[in-house]
């Protein structure tokens, strides 16, 4: 199947250029840092302290959005063999099956990724052992927000947040809050991605979730590029 997308609809739109504008950006900013290091180390024996640390975040980031870019591009990996062995009313079905499972499996991932950045950011858990039935109480001694990285220092233009989530407390370093924001965010981002996989199957727009026979793909590849030669 093309890797090739074609985003439909206004959401669809912005979504797609969200993600690959953020992508972009990311691998830029996780470049510029790590060049900007190098350079200070060897060349002036010192270096961004909170580098390191900064380049960790993009990263785990990256791999978030790149999760649900990867399911919009079918680029995620999968075995079609005992699959491929049915007709395609057959395959069409089982397609289905595992596009439900997939959203089953991105809404406990929704689940606990709000509630592991919640405890963060002074709200609310979610109640419920697999599936959220409400929101817990909140009580003084479940508030989170005061909880900073290890490096990263707090910036003059995010200072505003200290009165409204840390009751007027300075940060020394970023709250976690911030930077952990993306879990329910690419979690959320994900279930999107499935639940239009899960359209475009439905619709014959597509045939499953997977990168299909891309080992035959790349050996089709080494075979044109030893014609060319």
């Amino acid at each position: 199947m093309s890797a090739h997308y074609e985003p439909k609809g206004i959401l669809g739109r912005m979504v797609h250029e969200l993600e690959e504008t953020f992508i972009a950006v990311i691998l830029g900013a996780m470049t510029l840092i790590t060049f900007i290091n190098v350079v200070l180390r060897y060349g002036f024996n010192t270096g961004l302290i909170w580098g390191l640390e900064m380049t960790a975040f993009l990263f785990a980031w990256l791999v978030l959005f790149g999760v649900s870019y990867a399911v919009k591009v079918t680029a995620h990996l999968g075995v079609d063999a005992v699959i491929n062995l049915f007709d395609r009313p057959v395959r069409k079905v089982l397609a289905l099956i595992a596009a439900v499972v997939c959203i089953g499996y991105g809404l406990l991932l929704l689940k606990g990724a709000w509630d592991y950045w919640a405890n963060f950011a002074n709200l609310p858990q979610t109640t419920g052992r697999w599936f959220p039935l409400g929101f817990e109480e909140m009580k003084s001694s479940s508030y989170r927000s005061w909880y900073e990285v290890n490096d990263i220092p707090m910036p003059s233009w995010l200072t505003w947040i200290e009165p409204l989530i840390n009751e007027g407390e300075a940060y020394e370093k970023i709250p976690r809050f911030i930077p952990y924001a993306m879990l329910p965010f690419g979690a959320v981002l994900l279930l999107f991605r499935l639940v239009q996989a899960t359209v475009r199957i439905a619709t014959d727009e597509a045939d499953n979730l997977i990168v299909s026979h891309e080992a035959e793909d790349a050996v089709d590849d080494v075979r044109h590029m030893n014609y060319e030669e």
